[in-house]
């Protein structure tokens, strides 16, 4: 059996499923990705039992044949190559001769047969989100996301329709994020994505408006984007009544500048604790001053305006959290509210509230 393709029609699917691929893995078989032939369509899957990837390009052969390759020699083999590269990939009883121009690599096989696939169960309901909205749901929450949490329910994302409206929500228990967009004629539904899927799926959509279809069953959700497939088992879980955690009394607002906020924390989390990343934050009349220090005892102080006019305030927060809210907000101002220095602060743009953060205070 012969395979003809190229270079530019092989490798974008293969990094598109490579990254399913776990570096170190319990079976062997799953450091291998599925090439299944059938006529010019050659499709490719990669799992690691949690999630699965599918997609397919056209190739110049003949028959069917059902082989499994080892994923990241594969990928760096067709990475090495020529941009123009014409690639042979023959199939050799258990061996695999792949020749481009002066070029010729053997990789091994491992039984097709073996190879894991995930079969959810019956789709119990559907829904369709343009890439650009899903794109942006991840994009807005994704950070806040723990990892390694023993609360395994909070290492993933809550994906929530509800009242017209699609919702995505992470939080690691300091902070959490939520941003949400509009949908028509999708039934209500609330899963938890884990974190890995979450992370692949972010880098599989475009900011297109082409439409992604939904499958969740009690198990599993699938999305289908143009030719690629993307499953991911659920977390079984009950995800925290996010609402309770969104301040809704705060009784002071402050409107920065993001830009100018954002660099003055960069400058500022220079020498704050590398552990604890804790910075001061002294809320006066049209005044922020910022103040970190470190076991070092060395110090940094800012000073920028801002839109205040209450009592004064010092609070302290995680700086990492707030700088990562900024980056994601593409407005020119931001809003916080705040209530006391032992309440937590809920960050939005100024312009709209579709997305939203909250950050609890720290002990500095």
């Amino acid at each position: 059996m012969k395979i003809t393709t190229t270079k530019a029609a092989l490798l974008d699917p293969l990094q598109q499923v490579g990254g399913v691929v776990e570096r170190r893995q319990t079976l062997p078989i799953l450091a291998n990705i599925l090439l299944n032939l059938r006529g010019k369509s050659l499709v490719i899957t990669a799992t690691d039992l949690e999630v699965e990837m599918k997609t397919s390009t056209q190739v110049e052969a003949s028959g069917e044949t059902d082989i499994t390759l080892p994923a990241r020699k594969l990928i760096d083999i067709c990475r090495a190559l020529p941009d123009q590269a014409v690639i042979h990939i023959n199939v050799e009883g258990e061996r695999v001769v792949i020749v481009s121009g002066p070029s010729r690599f053997t990789l091994g096989t491992l039984p097709a047969k073996d190879y894991p696939v995930i079969e959810p169960t019956t789709s119990s309901s559907s829904f369709a989100v343009s890439e650009k909205i899903l794109k942006t749901l991840i994009e807005k929450t994704h950070f806040a996301m723990a990892q390694q949490d023993v609360r395994y329910y909070l290492n993933g994302m809550l994906l929530e329709i509800k009242e017209g409206k699609i919702r995505s929500v992470a939080t690691d228990g300091h902070r959490l994020a939520t941003s949400e967009s509009r949908i028509d004629n999708a039934m209500e539904l609330q899963v938890i994505i884990p974190r890995k899927a979450i992370l692949e799926l972010g880098k599989l959509l475009s900011g297109s408006t082409r439409e992604v279809l939904v499958d969740v069953s009690s198990n599993h959700i699938r999305f289908s984007i143009g030719s690629t497939v993307f499953t991911s088992k659920l977390i079984d879980g009950k995800f925290p009544d996010y609402k309770r955690v969104i301040p809704i009394n705060s009784d002071k607002t402050v409107l920065a500048d993001r830009e100018i906020l954002r660099d003055a924390l960069q400058r500022t989390s220079i020498l704050s604790n590398e552990k604890y990343r804790g910075i001061c934050f002294q809320f006066s009349k049209n005044s922020l001053e910022l103040l970190a220090h470190n076991p070092e005892q060395e110090e940094a102080k800012e000073e920028l305006p801002i839109d205040y006019i209450g009592d004064e305030l010092v609070i302290g927060f995680n700086v990492g959290y707030l700088i990562e809210v900024l980056n994601v907000l593409e407005t020119e101002k931001v809003r916080l509210m705040l209530s006391d220095s032992n309440s937590s602060c809920l960050v939005e743009a100024e312009e709209n509230s579709d997305s939203r953060y909250v950050i609890m205070p720290m002990r500095l």
